[in-house]
């Protein structure tokens, strides 16, 4: 039977990218899902799917703590995958403070209601990032580094990050740490992001236009092995050294955005059309990427997904959604 069978699991951000395709797992696997969301946004893949009529959703916000504890008390919550925040690095440098109250105050009102409540919290997931570790002459990122993020994003991951420990070691929480890089895959309508924006631009024969001069490296980690990575922390949390723990997860190996660039002009056959290099990237660190060796020794978690493979399988889905979207406005002419 499966492990998820009836548990009682509360999917923070479930409107978002990884959000959406966790969810949908969960329910595959015989979870009942309870989405805490601030917006019901109708062009994410939640509502677009129609998963959201498999689930209860509650409207909230991660900067109010009560609605966080009526959440957990009234749907009897034993899990918890923490995803809701602000994601963009770009917009965190435009708007810092928006994302300091939902990335810190979001974690620690999450965390000071789960302290708060009565009943009995299995484990709880949250979702830090590559970013938390800040910049390193040192790479790949181990999980033994000091957090020290100096940007606006970076540091709302650091906080998010060292406020869990606290919580885990403090008050004995049941909680662990998720650690990746980019995550790509069908679904993600963030076009400011590489892998998108590419793919969209590429389909309609338009240039790519890359923030960065292109040489930038980052891990790029397929969805299903990212949703895999997670939902593997979660089922191992009951093994010791597990719980209090951050774990990175990884892809076989880090890509520079040209060489991403380059990969999804050969998937779709298009090498003729060229990216613009802005090379205007700010509050961007140049080369970030992680090793998943404690992950893999101690959950047994490795990425399954070779990159050419997870593209191909990337651009199916943006060329169906691209193609259904030109119908849709042929459609209302």
């Amino acid at each position: 039977m499966s492990f998820w069978l009836n548990k009682q699991v509360l999917v923070t951000g479930a409107t978002g990218f990884l959000g959406f395709w966790l969810t949908q797992k969960l329910i595959a696997s015989g979870a009942s899902v309870i989405a805490f969301i601030r917006d019901h946004n109708t062009q994410s893949e939640l509502y677009r799917s129609g998963l959201v009529k498999e689930i209860s959703v509650v409207t909230g916000c991660l900067e109010n703590c009560y609605d966080l504890e009526r959440t957990l008390t009234d749907y009897n919550i034993d899990t918890i995958f923490h995803l809701g925040a602000q994601t963009l690095v770009g917009a965190a440098a435009k708007a810092p403070l928006l994302t300091f109250e939902a990335n810190i105050r979001g974690t620690y009102h999450l965390l000071e209601a789960c302290r708060r409540y009565p009943g009995a919290l299995e484990r709880i997931v949250i979702a830090s990032s590559d970013k938390a570790y800040g910049s390193s002459p040192i790479l790949p990122y181990t999980e033994n580094m000091s957090l020290q993020g100096q940007f606006p994003y970076d540091v709302s991951k650091s906080c998010c990050d060292l406020i869990s420990k606290c919580y885990a070691h403090t008050y004995g929480l049941p909680i662990s740490i998720a650690r990746c890089g980019n995550l790509f895959g069908g679904g993600d309508l963030n076009w400011s992001r590489l892998i998108p924006g590419t793919i969209r631009s590429l389909l309609t024969a338009q240039s790519p236009v890359l923030r960065s001069d292109g040489t930038f490296i980052r891990d790029y980690l397929y969805i299903a092995d990212a949703v895999d990575a997670y939902l593997c922390l979660a089922e191992k949390m009951s093994q010791q050294g597990v719980v209090g723990e951050a774990f990175n997860f990884a892809p076989s190996r880090p890509y520079s955005v040209l060489e991403i660039v380059h990969l999804l002009q050969d998937i779709l056959e298009c090498p003729h059309i060229e990216p613009i290099i802005q090379n205007g990237a700010r509050c961007e660190i140049k080369e970030q990427y992680l090793t998943s060796k404690k992950a893999e020794g101690k959950l047994g978690w490795t990425a399954k997904y070779e990159m050419d493979v997870a593209l191909e399988e990337t651009v199916v889905w943006y060329r169906e959604f691209l193609s259904k979207k030109t119908r849709q406005s042929y459609a209302l002419c």
